[in-house]
């Protein structure tokens, strides 16, 4: 039977990737406790990043626009993470903090805005619960040239197994 938070995922028209493979010497999420922390999740899509480079208003630049959609694709792939990790969505009892990273040229002010695409989504999932403290932080480059990185933390309930 499909789970409180897998309806609501259903409803949005939302289904969440598998994990993306790490591209380093590191795990996707580790639970410890009532928590789980993401390692940053790039924006991938079947295995790629759907565009690279830095963000902000020029041409040959990622429009922040498209990147508040890589932000909130970056969530969906942490969100994956979780998933993995304690199996079932509805164990999850409050979004605690998103940090999101963007690639940013020298110019470009509004990583807020970028990373709203993570927020956005976080609280459409989850409603109140997803309602978090948060960073949005320019970068003067990520891990293959990705334009964005989303990092998450999310407690559990008490009578969550682990």
């Amino acid at each position: 039977m499909a789970g409180v938070v897998d309806a609501r995922l259903a409803e949005l028209g939302i289904t969440l990737p598998d994990v993306a493979a790490p591209v380093a010497a590191y795990v996707p999420a580790v639970r410890t406790g009532r928590y789980v922390y993401t390692s940053g999740q790039l924006p991938f899509v079947a295995g790629s990043l759907p565009a690279t480079g830095k963000v902000g208003d020029g041409e040959g630049l990622v429009t922040p626009d498209a990147a508040a959609g890589y932000a909130r694709t970056s969530v969906l792939n942490a969100l994956a993470a979780v998933r993995a990790v304690v199996g079932d969505l509805d164990q999850v009892v409050r979004v605690v903090k998103v940090v999101g990273f963007v690639a940013s040229d020298p110019s470009f002010t509004g990583q807020p805005a970028v990373i709203n695409g993570a927020s956005t989504v976080l609280g459409e999932i989850f409603g109140e619960a997803g309602v978090h403290a948060r960073s949005a932080v320019g970068v003067a480059v990520l891990p293959l040239d990705s334009p964005v990185e989303v990092e998450l933390v999310v407690e559990l309930a008490d009578d969550a197994e682990g």
